[in-house]
């Protein structure tokens, strides 16, 4: 079944980002931005949060969260204590719905077009996971960087 394979996935990224950001030893170099560099770790990880619980929590399970995508990028200090709790939740609110997708739920089409284009739930919960990825590899490199 692909529902345990992707929890396993998402949750050890998560984890792993939760890793990187208690890994700045200033609190406030999550939130640095120097030339060449075009989002801090802080706000990326507002992004993951942000995406995640739309795509999968709102879309999929009908959480009724309601994503203000500009704040991902425009918000800043957020404490790391709530940065980690919302990546808690996150891995919660994962855990809650992927497990109740049953293996023919993925060959439907996704509830919401990815860029225009029509797609199964399991091509959008896998690109969900490569973004993740993606993302958390930047924060990897920002936090090395600073």
């Amino acid at each position: 079944m692909l529902s345990p394979i992707l929890l396993e996935f998402f949750e050890r990224e998560l984890l792993k980002l939760k890793e990187e950001i208690g890994l700045y030893v200033e609190e406030s170099a999550i939130w640095e931005i120097r030339p060449g560099i075009s989002n801090s770790a802080g706000n990326l990880c507002l992004h993951l949060i942000g995406n995640l619980n739309h795509f999968v929590g709102s879309v999929l399970g009908n959480t009724g969260y309601v994503r203000q995508r500009d704040d991902e990028f425009a918000l800043k200090n957020i404490p790391r204590a709530e940065l980690l709790l919302s990546i808690d939740q996150t891995i919660l609110m994962l855990k809650n719905i992927l497990q109740e997708i049953q293996e023919a739920d993925f060959d439907k089409i996704y509830p919401q077009e990815k860029h225009g284009k029509v797609v199964t739930t399991r091509y959008m919960l896998l690109h969900l996971l490569t973004h993740l990825n993606y993302h958390l590899g930047q924060v990897n490199y920002h936090r090395r960087l600073i």
